[in-house]
């Protein structure tokens, strides 16, 4: 393992500890929904938020890794600053104006939506416009290494949203009874909006440059470095989260928010992949998009790919072998779509291989390509959930996101062999899929077994590819370690 994949190693330990400790208690909340709303309850919170990242991705127009990109290059704590202050400027402004706009055609868009009468949506604007507001100086703390404070902040933004949801469903006290049931999926957004004003709050008063200012000359070349990005990005959120729409409109009108709400809570159950997807993003990003050379960044790329595929192969394994206590996490009523959960985690995998084939051409600028991924992926996905929604559900749904990642991961390798080529050890990462996929044909296999017998199999079956993969890669986990303990 090189020198440099042990400080990516290391970067991804420090950020995903901070990430799994702040997800895993936000999916605290999966298990709660779940037992105390009905599947078309919990289907409008999937709904909405299947929204709210479409939109954080169109108004952050690519400016995070923009900022990292032009960050990196310039001159000085002033053009660091420079870069800082137009960056953010911009997504305040663009920011603003959307929620003016969601205010002003409230009634109208809440009518479509089939939530006339409710103020969901003004609320997801709320906490749309706050979320993107705190994005840039959250990229601030990624790019200056400022880990704990990036963590402490995620962490206690978690908390209050957790606390507030559980005194609005469970308090009953009048003033808080801002709807009609005490179950309605309103609350949540509430909470969710308090949340992020006081996250916002707390990450400006960390912050010594929070004055936004927009110079056109510092801006221009970061937007046409952006602006590519932001196409794709809204491509490539539509892809992961335009399926929601897509049960929504094309089932049934009386089954479609109870089909939502069980495809969603389902989603919830690969949290550990997604997670880990999640910490490599804000370690890898900045770290891939700094000053490399270029061989160097070829074969550090190369090296990462395996790595990643070695640990979504063990995640995979985790989740599947041991899927009769995943599905503890959400409740009795939605436990019959455990089913497509295999396919939902090879999808989220694929996601992070799509990721990580993404950082050639954002290092080496040629953004215009991540254009042609994400819409490649777009339309396997609105193509194949056509085709398979409306006779096989939220089946059709997770199949379609399957075929789309798969498509995304071809047109991106290819497109990266041809102008930016990267010697991925394609027979190395072969290996480690079929080990993985020969385990996990094993053990459905021996699916009849005795539940404790059947325990200890996928133990010693998981235990095994971990060992395998430290053995073969000859990795120096104790290496790894140091330098966790010993980053500064």
């Amino acid at each position: 393992m090189s020198k440099n994949l042990k400080r990516l190693a290391s970067q991804v330990a420090v950020y995903g500890i901070s990430s799994v400790v702040a997800r895993l208690l936000n999916y605290l909340l999966v298990p709660y929904y779940t037992r105390i709303m009905s599947p078309a309850e919990y289907g409008v919170i999937t709904d909405i938020y299947a929204l709210i990242p479409f939109a954080l991705v169109v108004l952050s127009m690519g400016m995070e890794s923009g900022y990292f990109r032009f960050a990196a290059k310039a001159e000085g704590a002033e053009g660091v600053r420079k870069v800082y202050a137009s960056t953010w400027g911009i997504v305040l402004l663009v920011s603003a104006l959307f929620f003016a706009l969601v205010a002003l055609f409230n009634t109208p868009l809440s009518r479509a939506m089939g939530y006339e009468g409710k103020d969901y949506l003004l609320v997801a604007a709320g906490i749309i416009t706050l979320d993107v507001a705190a994005m840039i100086p959250f990229s601030r703390l990624r790019q200056e290494g400022k880990a704990l404070t990036y963590a402490l902040l995620k962490l206690l933004s978690v908390i209050i949203n957790i606390g507030l949801c559980i005194l609005f469903y469970n308090a009953q006290i009048e003033c808080f009874a801002f709807y009609d049931t005490p179950t309605d999926a309103g609350y949540a957004l509430v909470a969710n909006l308090v949340a992020s004003a006081a996250t916002l709050l707390l990450l400006l008063c960390c912050n010594k440059w929070h004055s936004p200012r927009i110079s056109r000359k510092v801006l221009r070349p970061i937007v046409l470095f952006s602006l590519p990005l932001l196409v794709s990005g809204i491509a490539g959120t539509a892809n992961e989260f335009i399926d929601r729409q897509m049960i929504k409109y094309l089932m049934p009108a009386e089954n479609s928010l109870a089909a939502l709400g069980i495809y969603g809570a389902v989603l919830k159950i690969g949290v550990v992949m997604q997670l880990f997807t999640q910490m490599y993003r804000l370690a890898a990003e900045p770290f891939f998009l700094a000053e490399f050379k270029k061989d160097e960044f070829k074969n550090t790329n190369a090296e990462t790919m395996k790595y990643f595929i070695i640990v979504s192969v063990a995640i995979f394994l985790l989740i599947t072998l041991f899927s009769d206590l995943f599905a503890l996490i959400v409740g009795p009523d939605f436990r019959e779509g455990m089913h497509i959960l295999p396919i939902v985690l090879v999808s989220n995998a694929l996601s992070g291989v799509v990721l990580n084939l993404s950082f050639w051409y954002k290092q080496s600028g040629a953004t215009k390509y991540a254009i042609v991924v994400t819409f490649t992926g777009l339309l396997f996905t609105v193509v194949f959930n056509i085709m398979l929604v409306p006779t096989l559900g939220y089946v059709g749904a997770a199949l379609a996101r399957l075929v789309c990642e798969f498509a995304m991961v071809v047109v991106s390798y290819r497109l990266g062999q041809r102008h930016y080529p990267i010697p991925y050890d394609l027979k190395r990462i072969g290996e480690y899929i079929v080990v993985g996929a020969a385990i996990y044909a094993l053990s459905w296999s021996t699916s009849d077994l005795a539940p404790a017998i059947k325990y200890i199999e996928s133990t010693l079956l998981l235990i095994g590819f971990a060992a395998y993969a430290v053995r073969r890669e000859r990795i120096d986990l104790g290496g790894i370690i140091k330098s966790i303990l010993h980053r500064k």
